[in-house]
């Protein structure tokens, strides 16, 4: 029962800081999508794409929904549009505050060619634009892909509580 409703997950990398931290233990709520839309702003863990599959990765992956189907998104420096207006995002990291998630050999990106996300689909972003590898790099999420949604850390208890 457990598995089919909730899973607990932890954070192997910085791409979600300040958000998420490394080693942060997660409940996984794998019914919400059954029932409802996800929507944006929600931290989803997911499949890996086909733009992922062969690169040599494993396991899920945890990132923020900022695009809907249907939405046209922009990235031009540093900041994200979604049908031509501003997103606020008081939970990304800012660029001076960037952490180094991991070694990499591939550059935070700008997507400025507007495209509109196709029906069922979703752009996600990592909180640490500067150090997180998602939809900039390997394009939309198919919903059928979405796992469910981070909704509580467990652990460390001094971080207790809903993720936002």
């Amino acid at each position: 029962l457990w598995t089919f409703v909730a899973e607990a997950r932890f954070i192997p990398s910085g791409s979600m800081e300040p958000t998420l931290q490394i080693e942060d233990r997660l409940i996984v709520d794998k019914l919400r999508y059954r029932f409802q839309q996800p929507q944006r702003g929600d931290v989803v863990l997911f499949i890996p794409t086909e733009g992922l599959k062969g690169q040599d990765l494993t396991g899920a992956f945890i990132q923020r929904i900022v695009g809907l189907p249907g939405e046209t998104v922009t990235l031009q420096d540093g900041q994200v549009f979604v049908d031509g207006e501003p997103l606020s995002e008081p939970y990304v990291l800012a660029d001076s505050d960037a952490l180094e998630a991991a070694p990499n050999t591939w550059m935070a990106a700008d997507v400025g060619i507007p495209e509109v996300i196709p029906p069922g689909h979703y752009f996600v972003l990592g909180d640490n634009r500067n150090n997180s590898y998602d939809s900039r790099f390997w394009g939309y999420v198919p919903g059928e892909l979405l796992i469910g949604q981070a909704t509580q850390r467990f652990w460390p208890v001094e971080r207790m509580g809903a993720i936002d």
